[in-house]
């Protein structure tokens, strides 16, 4: 039988709601064995989410070295251990943001760096700064988003649940295309800048390593997934994604709490 029947060389994942269960946990064993069959045939797993790139590699602490990384919704790649983008937030959009989240104080707002993220004092409650810090690893409290010296990748606004589309018409009126407003839904925003999304991270990947994105396959639960799911040959939505991002992939598996990814990597990549 062909290890790899439809010449695959590049598995995409999406973590939150797709690879990871509900409680954060996967089946590390079995991930482990189809790993290294995906090696053998020489195809490359990249896991592709909003999160911070400290945080997703925590998630594979055996691994992460052979794995590369779609980080902040594409404003970060790695390939491998090596930096191959990163996105840098020029002052003028930067200011536009801050000043508008001011006038919306229900907005809670965390400005994501190269080196950390950040969330202000004062304006987010503990209690937000340690949910955060489940997703960003590497953040800190600061007095003022303007105190901040770092290359700055996204920022992440919340909103409130009910007003999440509201808020993501907002960013996009008032930031006139400077940066773009992505949401995985559940009150999350990630300003991007245009054009920097989990698609244009893995093209970027792509052309590096040679292969087609007709060769690539990606899973994926969420708005921020559209682009990356249309853009690979072979997509995946999740039994637990919303009917529009169903309607946008090739196939749908099994939930993230059945270990859909993993039940169909099993069948891409037989024994």
């Amino acid at each position: 039988m062909n290890p790899n029947p439809h010449n695959i060389q590049l598995v995409a994942v999406d973590m939150d709601g797709t690879f990871a269960r509900s409680d954060y946990t996967y089946d590390i064993s079995r991930f482990k064995d189809i790993l290294a069959r995906m090696a053998a045939v020489g195809c490359r797993f990249v896991v592709a989410s909003g999160n911070q790139y400290h945080q997703l590699r925590s998630l594979f602490p055996d691994d992460a070295h052979e794995l590369s990384f779609v980080a902040e919704n594409g404003a970060l790649v790695m390939d491998q251990e090596e930096l191959l983008f990163a996105a840098d937030i020029k002052e003028e959009a930067i200011t536009k943001v801050l000043s508008l989240c001011k006038k919306y104080p229900e907005i809670k707002n965390v400005m994501c760096g190269f080196n950390s993220a950040y969330c202000e004092r004062g304006k987010v409650s503990e209690d937000f700064f340690n949910l955060t810090n489940i997703y960003y690893h590497k953040l800190k409290w600061v007095d003022d988003f303007s105190q901040v010296d770092d290359r700055i990748l996204k920022f992440a606004p919340t909103v409130p649940v009910e007003k999440t589309t509201y808020y993501c018409e907002l960013f996009g009126e008032n930031l006139q295309g400077m940066l773009v407003p992505t949401s995985s839904g559940h009150g999350s925003i990630d300003l991007i800048l245009p054009g920097c999304h989990k698609a244009a991270g893995l093209q970027k990947l792509v052309q590096r390593w040679g292969i087609t994105p007709d060769q690539c396959v990606a899973f994926g639960d969420g708005g921020n997934d559209l682009e990356m799911l249309n853009y690979c040959g072979l997509s995946y939505a999740m039994a637990n994604a919303p009917d529009e991002i169903k309607k946008s992939a090739s196939h749908v598996c099994p939930s993230n709490d059945e270990d859909g990814v993993l039940v169909t990597l099993d069948k891409l990549f037989p024994k």
